[in-house]
């Protein structure tokens, strides 16, 4: 489906600048509304539906959550607030609330300047594609409020943080605990920051909290999952057993060993599957993407467990998984999957299903990393217009088509848009660091060329 506005990952871009502006977003609240009130009317026995709104941190949040309101409202939709919450969250409370959809205002890992919305179905899912097609559809239509008596109502969840808490808690097994440990959690100054510390004390855990202070301006500046150089000191500052940082949004994660090195989605998720595999818990295979290490698919072949890779983004490896009738999943960039958890990517929960592992094995997590080696790749993005399109550049596939001749069955060409911004993605992968990234600085130049 050909969709103008929805990315992988809902509307996403920079604030104010098209589709990110007041007046849109309002149409966009509005034209979800509508395509609401006409599916579940009758479900809701001519009640109005209702539906939750979370955002992160970014200052941002509060113009376009003022913009929402407005739109559902008048398209006669009830609101609830959650303020600051985690997008997996958001997800969860949307289903325990029995509402009808969950909207996240949120640009995820990118920098403050940026924004996006993304929504989630009544049970806790990304939309099927034909009701982004229908919500698209619906931004042509003119705006008509509808009449005073049915417009919406807002109301603020005031114990949505302790209602999240208490599911990613229940989550790690009740015989297990987390006394002993002393653990830095990094919050990107992100929606995790008044949840994720929570969680691990709660747990037992001796927690270290950083990047939990936002301002509005510095979520995932310098911190989180896609800056873990600050996990890494504060890891060997405190003289902790291991560190966890989320992305601004709560979504993603990566961890650190006690001696700070890092161990990313495809180790993490090769930590999850062995535990699992090891222990019977692990139901078919696991699902990667593109972008997974050669060396993650290559232990979990050691394990016996099956590997399929699905393209990058997360609803594409969730599509796969329930094509195959498995549970674990994730990304390189931490976005796990563990579909017996929680119906979408969470970070504190796969952090959770990474200290059961090391709780109930008594391992260490440099111990489970040392057994899954990362071959080498380097990824290059290189800007390019949007729209730009690889299928229509020969010197790009000629590029990469040498490349991958002379890799042979000792590595992998990865060439591909971003789903979020305007980026072509350059990954080679091969056993050798030097030649690796030679071979990908020539693809990324030819497109860089191709480019202009």
């Amino acid at each position: 489906m050909g969709r103008k506005y929805f990315g992988t990952d809902g509307v996403r871009g920079r604030v104010g600048e098209a589709p990110i502006t007041p007046d849109f977003v309002m149409r966009l609240g509005y034209a979800a509304g509508k395509v609401l009130v006409a599916s579940e009317h009758e479900a809701l026995h001519g009640e109005r539906p209702a539906v939750l709104i979370g955002k992160d941190t970014r200052v941002s949040g509060y113009m376009l959550e003022s913009a929402l309101e407005a739109g559902l409202t008048a398209a006669g939709v009830d609101v609830r607030l959650t303020g600051p919450m985690p997008t997996p969250g958001i997800a969860y409370l949307t289903r325990a609330l029995r509402l009808q959809a969950g909207i996240v205002i949120s640009a995820s890992h990118n920098p403050f300047e940026d924004n996006g919305i993304k929504f989630f179905s009544a049970a806790g899912t990304k939309l099927p594609d034909a009701t982004e097609a229908a919500v698209e559809a619906g931004l042509e239509a003119p705006l008509k409020t509808v009449a005073a008596r049915a417009l919406g109502k807002v109301k603020r969840v005031d114990d949505a943080a302790g209602r999240y808490i208490e599911f990613c808690k229940s989550t790690f097994p009740t015989d297990l605990d987390l006394r002993g440990l002393r653990i830095v959690v990094d919050c990107a100054h992100g929606a995790g920051y008044h949840i994720a510390p929570h969680v691990f004390h709660e747990l037992g855990a001796d927690v270290v909290a950083i990047g939990a202070e936002p301002d509005g301006f510095n979520i995932n500046h310098l911190c989180g999952a896609t800056h873990t150089e600050a996990l890494a000191r504060a890891v060997r500052k405190h003289r902790a057993d291991l560190g966890i940082a989320l992305d601004g949004d709560g979504d993603r994660l990566m961890m650190a060993t006690a001696t700070g090195e890092i161990a990313d989605g495809d180790r993490l998720l090769y930590v999850i599957a062995r535990h699992r595999k090891e222990n019977g818990g692990l139901r078919g295979g696991v699902v990667g993407t593109l972008m997974t290490n050669l060396g993650t698919e290559l232990a979990l072949k050691r394990l016996g467990c099956e590997f399929r890779r699905a393209q990058v983004g997360d609803r594409y490896v969730l599509e796969r998984l329930q094509a195959e009738g498995w549970q674990l999943g994730g990304e390189t960039s931490g976005h796990l999957l563990c579909l017996d958890k929680h119906t979408t990517g969470d970070g504190i929960i796969s952090a959770l299903q990474v200290l059961a592992a090391l709780r109930r094995s008594g391992k260490g997590l440099e111990d489970y990393v040392q057994d899954c080696p990362s071959f080498p790749q380097e990824l290059i993005n290189v800007r390019v217009a949007r729209g730009f399109r690889l299928d229509g550049h020969p010197a790009i596939q000629a590029a990469a088509a040498s490349v991958e001749a002379e890799l042979g069955d000792e590595g992998r060409v990865v060439l591909r848009a971003s789903g979020t911004e305007p980026l072509i993605r350059v990954m080679v992968e091969g056993r050798e660091a030097g030649r690796v990234r030679a071979a990908a600085e020539r693809i990324a130049e030819a497109v860089r060329s191709a480019a202009g």
